[in-house]
This record gives C-alpha cells, sequence and structure tokens, in this order.
C-alpha cells in the first residue's frame, strides 16, 4: 500500500511539514498583526486551518480512507504562543516577529512530534487497508503498437 511511503519518509515528512506549518502560521499572522494591530489573529488563523484540516480528513475518511490517513496538525498552542508574544511586545514590532517566530518554530515541531506518536503505524495500516486493484473495465490495455503478426 501506499501508506509505506510514510514510514520511509516520516523524518523528512515531518521536517518538510514542521518548516511549511510554521512559515504559514507566522507569515500570515504577523503580517495580519502588523497591519491591523489586532491582537489573538494567529490563534484565529489556527483555529480555522484545524477546522480546514478536520474537513478534509473527514472527506479521506468517507473515500474509505483509514482514519489517520490524514493527521490534523497542532498548530493552536503555537499560536496562543505567538499571540502572547506579540502582546508582550507591542512597542517593538521587530521583536515580536523575532521572538513570535522563534516561539512557533520550536514549539510546533514539538507539538506535532508528540501528535505523530499517538498516530497508528503507518506499516501496520499499509497491511489492513491494501491499497485497492482496479475494476476489470478500467485496466489499462497495452498498446499493440509495432507487433507484426
Amino acid at each position: 500500500g501506499d501508506y509505506i511511503f510514510y514510514t520511509d519518509w516520516a523524518w523528512t515528512s515531518f521536517v518538510v511539514f514542521s518548516i511549511s506549518q510554521s512559515t504559514m502560521l507566522v507569515v500570515g499572522a504577523i503580517y495580519y498583526m502588523l497591519f491591523t494591530g489586532v491582537p489573538g489573529t494567529a490563534t484565529y488563523y489556527a483555529t480555522i486551518m484545524t477546522i480546514y484540516t478536520w474537513v478534509a480528513k473527514g472527506a479521506w475518511f468517507a473515500l474509505g480512507y483509514p482514519y489517520d490517513f490524514v493527521v490534523v496538525p497542532v498548530w493552536i498552542p503555537s499560536a496562543m504562543l505567538l499571540d502572547l508574544a506579540y502582546w508582550a511586545t507591542r512597542r517593538n514590532k521587530h521583536a515580536a516577529i523575532l521572538i513570535g517566530g522563534v516561539l512557533v518554530g520550536m514549539s510546533l515541531p514539538l507539538f506535532n512530534m508528540i501528535n505523530l506518536l499517538l498516530v497508528a503505524d503507518p506499516l501496520e495500516m499499509a497491511f489492513k487497508y491494501p491499497r485497492p486493484t482496479l475494476p476489470p473495465y478500467m485496466t489499462p490495455i497495452e498498446p499493440q503498437v509495432g507487433k507484426s503478426y
């Protein structure tokens, strides 16, 4: 099954997703906070992204994939730290970016690592949910080009 892919690339996936999710949260929230001055925005962003991922998880589950196929990242605690950093450094926007970014960059991978430890073993899933085979009418027919009879 395709779930073995995650087992093979688990560490790489974790690093890439940690960097991308941290960046997505920090850039979006800091940009909004700097131009509107509204604190609490990162938590709002994180909540929206979490709900969106729940919807995606439900959609994949409805298509017959295992419940653990989509793992919902833990954005909200890191976003709350970002909002706290913004609130604590209101007078210095550069400090908000630096301190908030470091807090998110360090905490989000930690929370996600704990989250991933609770996910069912992908290798076990690969044997429980084998890759579905195509029905006969969708099976590709090899082209008969260049054959001489």
